[in-house]
């Protein structure tokens, strides 16, 4: 059975609101471990909750909950590309909506490589994101810039 994230009623943006609970996050990350296959990770609690927290402009909580997928996936796979790359994704968004523009452009272009990384391999979809699924997210959390 898939927990739902409860998502606290404001994002996380430090120094500006509270901190949330880490605690929260734990029941969602319960059951990942290493030789976990991409396709079982992508309908895990902890990434499909990264991805609703993403999407609500939730950025540290998604970065809690990806970091905990992205741990557990093989060293230099393409999956592990691609969560290192919606990771930064969140991060810059995170820095964008604190104002921090320099920062959020710098990670963006972090976040680019490493995305460019996990489809140099031909696959149009990992763990049900293809390309343009990355555009959007990037462009969402351009969006959410304050």
């Amino acid at each position: 059975m898939t927990r739902a994230l409860t998502l606290p009623p404001r994002p996380y943006l430090p120094g500006k609101t509270e901190r949330p609970d880490e605690a929260i996050f734990e029941p969602l990350k319960e059951g990942l471990a290493p030789g976990m296959a991409p396709e079982d990770l992508a309908q895990s609690a902890a990434f499909l909750g990264g991805m609703q927290a993403f999407e609500q402009g939730y950025f540290w909580e998604a970065h809690e909950l990806w970091e905990a997928v992205w741990m557990v996936l093989p060293p230099a796979s393409a999956e592990r590309h691609l969560m290192r790359g919606v990771i930064q994704l969140a991060n810059g968004g995170l820095k964008a909506r604190m104002g921090r523009e320099n920062a959020a452009r710098r990670i963006a272009a972090l976040a680019d490589t490493a995305l460019r990384e996990a489809f140099l391999q031909g696959q149009d979809r990992l763990m049900g994101l293809g390309p343009e699924d990355v555009e959007k997210m990037r462009n969402r959390a351009r969006n959410f810039a304050s």
